[in-house]
């Protein structure tokens, strides 16, 4: 009997120490899961960090630009001499950029994406383009990515003209780096981007995407600037099946020095170039008479064209600066009615008085000589951009 009350008296302590310990331990802290804060990744430059739980920095950039364009006002018949023309436009543009890149054992791996958002005058629904997407993975870039035959793109706004090539195309490429700033690139691009009009008696224009054009470069980037030597191979064939195709190629070269004895972060550049049946290679802003070959029911000539570019960026300093740009071009087909030659000359200032802002405006000239063949006459172009811009 007592031996019983010993138990039910043991059992009753134990249940109730059990109990206390259970209550205490409810009401202990518990521990919070880990936070895993973002970090900075400074292995690429400013502004990535790490996506956290990867080892793959990342970079949200953009910009927000807004124009207000004189429409060309040289000389009739122009802009503003045609009732049908704009005068005037206006133009708001969203940029959202996105850059990834993980270092592997195969090199960088990169994904890069810069995407357009534009509405222009009448404002009505935006249009959105895909201005760059590309991958690159060790020394391979696929994608849609800055021409690799270009090399000076220009200082000023071009927003209205320009005297150089600044093309983004599809492109599959191999750059090899020699060490020392020296480095060769082969590529693969999408031949419609580079089209100039194709003449012909029966029906004028190209014949459906075969080839793609191939582009080489020999690049060297070092403290004192950067130069190129670049090529490019460009299928010619007509829409008209009577017309023999070509084979166009162009050459060109461009240096670009700097020179902070003018002032600090100054720049001059200067490129040459020649094409033959490949007219929008070497400059892709031409008069609306040019032409990568003209047939004329008997024989095809492909169009020669000559080109001269040049242009310098000076900083007054921080918050002020001015770009001057220009060039010289001359296209010759087949006799002389698509032959003209063309210069051009683009002026801006610039006013930034935060980081990333810029406030500014742009004159723009062209002229554009043709041959009496033509029936032409000749042409003075004038154009003003006002723009606002910020960067971040």
């Amino acid at each position: 009997m007592r031996s019983s009350r010993i138990f039910s008296v043991l059992s009753l302590g134990s249940a109730m120490i059990a109990g206390v310990t259970a209550a205490q331990a409810a009401d202990l802290p518990v521990a919070p899961e880990p936070i895993d804060y973002v970090r900075v990744c400074d292995a690429f430059g400013t502004g990535f960090y790490y996506i956290p739980g990867t080892e793959t920095c990342l970079r949200v950039g953009g910009k927000v630009r807004v124009d207000f364009y004189f429409n060309n006002y040289g000389d009739a018949p122009s802009n503003w001499s045609d009732r049908t023309a704009n005068a005037t436009e206006t133009r708001a543009r969203g940029y959202l950029r996105l850059d990834a890149r993980t270092n592997s054992e195969y090199g960088l791996v990169r994904a890069y994406m810069d995407t357009w958002v534009t509405s222009d005058s009448p404002h009505g629904n935006a249009t959105v383009e895909l201005y760059e997407g590309y991958i690159q993975f060790g020394n391979f870039t696929f994608g849609k990515t800055q021409s690799f035959f270009d090399f000076y793109t220009g200082y000023s706004y071009g927003a209205s003209i320009s005297d150089y090539t600044d093309a983004k195309t599809w492109s599959a490429a191999y750059t090899a780096a020699f060490g020392n700033g020296f480095s060769a690139t082969v590529a693969i691009e999408d031949a419609t981007t580079r089209r100039a009009d194709l003449i012909s008696p029966v029906v004028n224009g190209y014949a459906g995407h075969r080839w793609p054009n191939l582009v080489a470069n020999l690049r060297v980037d070092q403290g004192w600037g950067s130069a190129q030597i670049m090529g490019a191979v460009h299928e010619v064939r007509f829409l008209d099946a009577t017309a023999s195709g070509q084979v166009g190629w162009a050459i060109a070269a461009g240096v670009e020095f700097n020179v902070p004895f003018f002032g600090t972060d100054d720049a001059i550049a200067f490129q040459v170039g020649y094409s033959d049946g490949a007219s929008n290679f070497p400059m892709n802003d031409w008069d609306g008479l040019i032409t990568d070959a003209v047939f004329n029911g008997v024989s095809t000539k492909t169009t020669k064209t000559i080109n001269f570019a040049a242009g310098y960026n000076h900083n007054f300093n921080e918050k002020w600066e001015a770009n001057l740009e220009g060039g010289y071009h001359i296209a010759d087909a087949l006799g002389s009615a698509f032959d003209f030659s063309q210069w051009g000359l683009n002026a801006n200032v610039v006013w930034k008085p935060i980081e990333g802002l810029g406030i500014g405006a742009e004159v723009a000239y062209r002229q554009v000589d043709y041959k009496t063949a033509t029936g032409l006459a000749d042409k003075d172009e004038i154009y003003t951009t006002l723009r606002i811009e910020r960067e971040f």
